[in-house]
């Protein structure tokens, strides 16, 4: 066996390939992650009005964050970090409660209510051990399902042109046919591309549906000459402010989001190191999970999670040494120094990011059903989803219908339709009787067989045991 020095493996995790050999792969993760950190700041920085130079900031503290949260979980310190080959960053997991929250509170109600969050993560953590039985796949695919389907008029708003339907060209065709072209070009590399081309279809839309773009006067480069090259966060760039409605929410999507994790978490190990999750690593992961997550608020960095796709990447080659995954780290730690990156971030139109992402959101609805697909489709699992996307998508639809509600109690549930889901969830999963398809099945057979026998003994047919039931009175 070899030593750790010399060990150059790609497919061990503490193998250290040489920087050419691990390069090219480093390089397909950081393509599958970055449309997902730049999009959700871009998202939460029209909801909340913020200023070009905040865009900016929560673009730039986004893609340092998830650097930081990638290495920092790659390597651990004591108790937390995940130290298994996975890809954490500022994801879309959060975006719909992060949009409810912002749109009635701003980033400071966001920052706020997530450092509450991220302290709740590390509690779930600590305790993870006796309560993961709570959420099993019925619940935590109902919660993500409805993340996909509450994500999707945020997608088809951007490639009509906008965030905000008033906008002066909301809806023009010309904005269609730059994010049709940019939907079209993602399907063709994801279905039809080869290695790295497949693998970055995402990237591969955007650099089309971007370059489309530019002779159109789509794409602005005045924040790109203004930025700076050089930059360091700072601590609490924004105020922090905690309203309990915000709290409540970003704690429901956060202990959601640990659910996720352990997905994640769990499908890295097998697929990737063809072994179950340790005890220590789910424990550490979620911890650390938690910790950056409470981190970022201090800095304007969004809640942070795994990356689904780069686990597929993982799935897919094999590849764990953990220093593959360092380097891709490193990029994008370097980079969110950078205001310049930053800034040419804040340049794609927003129908080129519509057209890009909006495949992203329908698989976050297909991870959702697979999920949902682990446990068995019976009676009372199909009456938790039912009723729990019932009522979440219901109210979302009509948020007039909880006008008399108290006024906490709407802000909790008026604009998340994924709190609602989650709690539905939950609630029925504990409080219904446990039941599978064989359970149902008999019982639909002893029904049957009882009608079976009522109707024999109103005809006064003799019964199998060769009696007779009378047919009147007087017989």
């Amino acid at each position: 066996m070899q030593s750790n020095a010399n060990n150059t493996s790609l497919f061990d995790f503490h193998g250290r390939p040489r920087l050419l050999k691990a390069l090219p792969i480093s390089l397909q993760h950081v393509l599958a992650m970055i449309a997902g950190v730049i999009t959700p700041p871009i998202i939460i920085a029209g909801v909340v009005g913020a200023t070009p130079a905040e865009k900016l900031q929560l673009i730039q503290i986004a893609v340092l964050a998830s650097g930081v949260c990638t290495l920092f979980h790659l390597y651990g310190v004591w108790k937390f970090g995940a130290r298994l080959p996975a890809i954490f960053g500022v994801g879309f997991a959060y975006v719909p409660t992060l949009i409810a929250v912002g749109g009635q509170f701003g980033i400071e109600g966001i920052l706020g209510a997530q450092l509450i969050g991220g302290i709740t993560m590390m509690v779930v953590g600590y305790f993870i051990q006796y309560i993961r039985h709570l959420f099993p796949p019925v619940v935590a695919g109902t919660v993500v399902l409805v993340i996909g389907l509450s994500l999707y008029d945020i997608a088809i708003r951007y490639i009509a042109g906008s965030g905000n339907v008033d906008a002066p060209q909301f809806g023009e065709l010309k904005n269609w046919g730059v994010g049709a072209l940019t939907l079209v070009t993602v399907l063709l590399a994801s279905q039809f591309g080869r290695g790295v081309v497949k693998l970055s279809a995402i990237i591969v839309g955007l650099v089309v549906g971007y370059l489309v773009a530019l002779p159109l006067g789509m794409v602005d480069f005045g924040p790109v000459e203004s930025a700076a090259w050089l930059a360091v966060p700072t601590l609490m760039p924004f105020e922090m402010e905690f309203h309990s409605a915000a709290i409540v929410s970003l704690v429901v999507i956060c202990v959601i989001n640990s659910v996720q994790t352990i997905g994640d978490l769990s499908a890295t190990s097998v697929a990737g190191m063809n072994r179950e999750l340790k005890t220590r690593e789910l424990t550490g992961g979620l911890l650390g999970n938690g910790l950056t997550t409470a981190a970022s608020a201090f800095f304007g960095a969004l809640p942070t999670s795994t990356f689904s796709q780069n686990v597929g990447i993982v799935a897919m080659t094999k590849v764990i040494s953990r220093v593959v995954l360092a380097i891709a780290g490193a990029f994008m730690l370097l980079a969110g120094f950078s205001p310049k990156f930053g800034a040419l971030m804040t340049t794609i139109p927003y129908p080129v990011l519509g057209g890009a992402t909006i495949t992203v959101f329908g698989m976050i609805t297909m991870t959702g059903i697979q999920l949902l697909t682990k446990d068995e489709m019976s009676a009372r699992n199909m009456t938790i989803v039912g009723l729990a996307l019932a009522l979440s998508l219901g109210i979302a639809a009509v948020p007039s219908a909880i006008a008399e509600f108290p006024q906490t109690l709407q802000n909790v549930i008026g604009g998340a339709p994924i709190v609602v889901a989650a709690i539905t969830a939950f609630v029925l999963n504990l409080v219904l009787p446990r039941t599978t398809l064989a359970d149902e099945a008999r019982e639909r057979e002893a029904i049957a067989e009882a009608d079976a026998a009522a109707a024999r003994d109103a005809r006064g047919e003799p019964r199998a045991d060769g009696g007779r039931v009378a047919s009147g009175v007087g017989d």
